[in-house]
């Protein structure tokens, strides 16, 4: 084998073999791990097909430290304002994360388009440290890319979903499995829940946005007065977006009192901190 390998370098050296280092072995790779929960997320889609082939896609979120999933939700095609709305949906049950580690698809940075994405900019808003695998590289995520495999398996001895709602109910009944039962190799083969709660939760840091704020994600609609409406306590509000969006559908994230009003594109159309004392929320020049 030496014999071998100086032979390769003789040709590397000469200019006649090209050195791939992506194709390096297994032993190569560089193992990471995060040593709390919600120290890092992993975020990926997937994709699965309806009874009557119809491709749908499967968006989730997995914790690094207790594999543990975060949400698991199926969409006809994954926007980017998608995948904020499911990070909030998660993190109003689990806490927000202190991380999070994806791919480079556009529904998760526009990086490569010199700019960045409606997820890209929640999580710098929340303090939260954003991370890219290298392209073309999978094994980075590779705790949810094994989480895939586990639930594709798992579906395959099932009978294909005939909706959307019925492949979601399949997938809810998995997770539950997943997380509450099915004992997990890497944390000493217990569930994933018990892992994730037998320690002290990682979180974004509190000098960049030091609150713990009460969060909430609502689907909405603009109308025809270019306002939606939204419960604070027992009182409700009406806040301006603009005419220009009469009838588009919204996503509001809300935190405390700070209201976040994105696109189903993720795109950012009005960010406000909400008034109490008032009914209606007008455009003005912070809006």
């Amino acid at each position: 084998m030496s014999g071998f390998r100086s032979y390769v370098s003789q040709l590397t050296r000469r200019g006649f073999v090209t050195p791939q280092p992506q194709k390096r072995p297994r032993t190569s790779w560089l193992r990471f791990e995060s040593h709390l929960p919600n120290e890092t997320w992993q975020g990926d889609m997937t994709h699965w097909e309806l009874k009557d082939g119809t491709g749908v896609e499967i968006l989730d979120f997995v914790d690094d430290y207790s594999r543990m999933v975060i949400a698991a939700v199926v969409l006809p095609v994954t926007t980017a304002g998608d995948v904020v709305a499911t990070f909030y949906e998660g993190a109003s049950r689990w806490g927000f994360p202190a991380s999070v580690l994806t791919d480079n698809g556009c529904i998760f940075t526009a990086q490569f388009r010199n700019g960045r994405c409606g997820f890209e900019t929640e999580l710098t808003t929340l303090g939260i440290n954003i991370k890219h695998g290298k392209p073309y590289h999978p094994q980075t995520q590779g705790k949810i890319e094994r989480f895939h495999k586990t639930l594709k398996r798992w579906l395959r001895k099932r009978d294909l979903a005939n909706s959307i709602a019925e492949l979601q109910a399949q997938i809810d009944t998995f997770v539950r499995y997943y997380n509450e039962e099915r004992p997990h190799s890497a944390r000493g083969m217990v569930p994933p829940r018990q892992a994730f709660e037998a320690l002290q939760k990682a979180a974004p840091d509190p000098e960049k946005f030091p609150m713990t704020p009460h969060t909430r994600v609502r689907h909405d609609k603009v109308d025809k007065t270019g306002v939606f409406t939204l419960r604070h306590g027992t009182k409700l509000h009406h806040i301006g977006v603009g005419r220009p969006h009469t009838g588009r559908r919204i996503i509001v994230l809300v935190l405390d009192l700070d209201i976040r009003v994105l696109s189903e594109e993720g795109e950012l159309l009005r960010h406000l901190t909400l008034d109490p004392t008032r009914d209606y929320q007008p455009i003005n020049a912070r809006a």
